[in-house]
């Protein structure tokens, strides 16, 4: 029977991802699983400051004003607004599939529940970023931006904590995701503090949204998976960049002058929106990989 392609795809990460004398996974002893998670604090530690030293970077005022300001059925910035409810959507979408009562087993999104809760932390992140977003573009300003900010450094942070369960250990994803996520929050906590004095520094913040977009690709070609559809996570991170993209300034309205229809802060939020959707798709679609041990 011949195989499709979306299978060709699938059982070329499954090799990759089982390549190797042995499964890490398999021989983790108590002292490889500390070496482990040490391992990667200690890469973010080291990348943390790395970080700082760079100069400050202040939040720069002209990122507030979008292209796109119209005013339609009485609310402000409509269609920068109304852009939000995708992620509304997929946020719903994936607290169903994890709260189903058939979602833990061989036939669920994941293999024990204690894997849940990073997944549960990613997409209530998604949904709470529709609604903050929301608020921001209804009228866009410092303070208004950290309910912006804030719900989308938990949803990154439950990604990543998602990504080291699976990957290295469940044990170190669940006790790193509390503190991932208290970093996440600290950063945008830190930024307003800082625009209120007059020093606003998105260094910290920088470093929660980029350092899990690098480390993440790294953990899935270094460590086997648990799961199948390891390649839907590069689709997904494809998708973030491309919003990253649309969201610089000059991007946004050169998008929006060359037709007065759409800008492309807007076409950020879909973008966005479609990354998450991707990552749902995948927790529902995946299978455990044969050969995967639970720690």
């Amino acid at each position: 029977m011949p195989v499709s392609g979306r299978a060709n795809i699938d059982l070329a990460f499954h090799k990759r991802s089982t390549m190797g004398p042995k499964n890490p996974r398999s021989e983790l002893t108590p002292r490889a699983f500390e070496a482990l998670v040490l391992g990667f604090i200690g890469l973010g530690i080291f990348a943390l400051g790395v970080d700082f030293c760079l100069p400050p970077i202040p939040q720069d005022q002209d990122y507030h004003a979008f292209a796109d300001d119209r005013t339609m059925l009485g609310v402000p910035n409509f269609l920068n607004v109304a852009s939000n409810l995708p992620f509304l959507a997929v946020g719903v979408l994936g607290l169903g599939a994890l709260l189903r009562r058939d979602a833990v087993g061989p036939e669920g999104a994941v293999l024990e529940r204690a894997e849940r809760w990073p997944l549960l932390v990613l997409f209530s992140g998604v949904l709470l970023t529709g609604f903050g977003s929301s608020w921001y573009h209804l009228d866009p300003d410092n303070d208004r931006l950290v309910w912006d900010r804030l719900p989308m450094t938990v949803a990154f942070m439950g990604f990543f904590a998602s990504t080291i369960g699976e990957r290295i250990s469940v044990r170190a994803g669940i006790w790193l995701l509390v503190p991932l996520m208290w970093l996440g929050v600290a950063s945008v906590i830190q930024w307003h503090m800082g625009e209120r004095r007059g020093a606003g520094d998105l260094r910290l913040y920088g470093f929660v949204q980029f350092y899990p977009m690098v480390t993440i690709p790294a953990l899935i070609f270094l460590f086997p998976s648990r799961y199948t559809r390891a390649g839907d996570v590069f689709i997904a991170l494809g998708w973030y960049l491309l919003a990253k993209v649309l969201e610089v300034g000059v991007v946004d309205h050169a998008i929006y002058n060359s037709g007065k229809i759409v800008s492309g802060h807007t076409l950020k939020h879909l973008a966005a929106a479609m990354g998450a959707y991707w990552l749902y798709r995948m927790v529902r679609r995946r299978r455990p990989v044969a050969t995967a041990v639970c720690p």
